[in-house]
């Protein structure tokens, strides 16, 4: 192949910067919704959309819960949209596809290509997914791209930035005519973008990991995820086998191998005289750009695409969801002999853990929109199954009082929509003050934090007369908090203020324990 057809290889073309600008675009309504979500009159606009535009999600959700959203129809629109544009929506719209656009990395690593049967992993992970679902199991929609995306956005790259740019606020206010101008932005930046207090997750460093070895991928293969790994883009392939629109090439193509070289999923084939599959091909048009022959073309016309070996067969369905069954059961067993978890603590509304782990897409909205960052990702509290649900950490954050912003936001109801004046009756936990640790009982001294923080009208911890004086000022009586269990709620937040260092001396436990 000559140099000059290499360095003038590519050329303008209309599609591809339309599915730049749509990515784009797309990108930042991602972000945009993230973002905005802290604002409560945005989050019923847009912030469920974000997770329900995934049909992988809607679909283990349905399987799971057996229970039909209203709100999957979005999902429904782009599964149905794969019989007509194929895999258009990893192409043009998917947050997650984009970045690995964006970090392509000179488009992988030259030299042998890997074995074609690697693609057989998604299909693997797709009936993984959906059989572990129809048990009852949400698992492993952990893979799902969508919440991949936003999980790491939320819990990694967002709190990160934010860090970033108060390190550099922090140097510029130091510069005199600089000052003002910075402490207006920050004004402005701290309610509208990032929370007041700098956000502090739990395992933040483990899902930016994802993001990040997701991304590296790209080293080996460009769009090593949507080739190989990506149970969305299968689910989406299968309709794309028989779309309307598919990639077709005419007879003016003189087999100079561009297209094949630039196609970012490796599907178009020189021994097929340069055809694709178009269950691989994510309609990116890039093609379009290298041909010089006018000789691709995306008509319509249906037809279903000739059998590949690394399709899906009844081998790879049978095995998988077997798998799927024995992993479903393993994670089923209480491996620590039904011994209580007393701080498995669980969103306000949440009632029964094991209908809220069937129901959950652990998309992580709710930490999102969480005000005092009370809201966690699980890793192991839970057990195998929990992995990425929400858990309230009261050492981190408290449920405010005055939020009702998770039930709100669930784009599943896996919380409960709650009206504020219900929430505020809703039992998280309860309240449980450890006298060795506590200022007041252990060591005789004044504190009175727990009581004075907790909101209830009637509150749930009182103040009672000791008989004793205290240590930090004879002759006066030492009062002991004492905690009403039946009026407390669990939010946390006398766990939060509590001054004792490390554990706090007042803790929330769970009610299921």
């Amino acid at each position: 192949m000559s140099r000059t057809i290499r360095r003038f290889r590519r050329k303008p073309n209309g599609w591809v910067l339309a599915r730049k600008i749509t990515q784009a675009a797309a990108l930042l309504v991602f972000l945009g919704g993230l973002i905005l979500s802290r604002n409560s009159t945005s989050q019923e606009l847009l912030i469920k959309d974000l997770v329900r535009v995934s049909p992988l999600a809607m679909l283990a959700e349905l399987l799971s819960s057996k229970t039909f959203l209203a709100g999957s129809t979005l999902g429904l629109a782009v599964l149905l949209s794969s019989f007509f544009v194929g895999r258009a929506w990893c192409g043009w719209l998917c947050p997650l596809g984009t970045l690995l656009d964006v970090f392509h990395f000179s488009r992988g690593m030259k030299g042998k290509p890997l074995p074609e049967g690697l693609r057989k992993i998604k299909y693997g992970l797709l009936v993984l997914i959906l059989t572990a679902a129809l048990l009852g199991n949400l698992t492993f929609l952990f893979f799902d791209p969508v919440t991949i995306f936003i999980r790491s956005m939320t819990l990694a790259v967002l709190p990160a930035l934010d860090k970033v740019v108060y390190f550099l606020e922090t140097a510029l206010v130091k510069v005199p005519f600089l000052t003002d101008p910075v402490l207006a932005f920050d004004a402005w930046l701290r309610p509208q973008v990032f929370p007041v207090e700098s956000a502090v997750y739990q395992y933040a460093v483990l899902f930016g990991g994802l993001l990040l070895i997701l991304l590296l991928l790209n080293f080996v293969a460009e769009r090593f995820w949507c080739r190989y790994l990506c149970p969305l883009g299968a689910l989406l392939g299968l309709g794309a086998r028989l779309s309307l629109f598919q990639r077709r090439v005419n007879d003016h193509c003189t087999q100079c191998g561009l297209c094949a070289s630039d196609c970012p999923t490796g599907t178009i084939d020189a021994e097929k005289e340069f055809g694709s599959d178009p269950a691989e091909c994510t309609m990116c048009m890039r093609c379009l750009e290298s041909c010089h022959q006018k000789a691709v073309t995306f008509t319509g016309k249906w037809q279903i695409a000739p059998r590949q070996e690394y399709d899906p067969g009844r081998r790879l369905f049978l095995g998988t969801a077997g798998l799927a069954v024995v992993m479903t059961v393993l994670f089923g067993v209480d491996w620590k002999g039904r011994q209580p978890r007393p701080r498995l603590l669980r969103p306000p509304g949440v009632e029964k853990n094991n209908a809220f782990l069937s129901t959950c897409v652990r998309c992580g909205l709710c930490m999102q929109v969480c005000p005092t960052q009370a809201l966690q990702a699980d890793l192991a509290e839970s057990g195998l199954e929990g992995p990425g649900t929400p858990v309230l950490v009261p050492r981190i954050g408290y449920c405010s009082f005055s939020c009702n912003a998770c039930g709100q936001t669930c784009p599943v109801g896996a919380i409960p929509p709650l009206s504020l004046k219900e929430k505020r009756l809703s039992k998280i936990g309860r309240a449980v003050i450890d006298h060795d640790r506590c200022l007041a009982w252990g060591q005789h001294e004044n504190c009175l934090v727990c009581e004075e923080m907790c909101p209830l009208p009637q509150k749930a911890i009182t103040l009672e007369k000791s008989g004793f004086s205290r240590t930090d000022l004879p002759g006066e009586e030492l009062l002991l908090p004492v905690v009403n269990s039946d009026r407390c709620i669990g939010c946390g937040i006398c766990e939060n203020k509590c001054p004792v260092s490390g554990e706090a001396a007042i803790r929330v436990e769970s009610i299921w324990s």
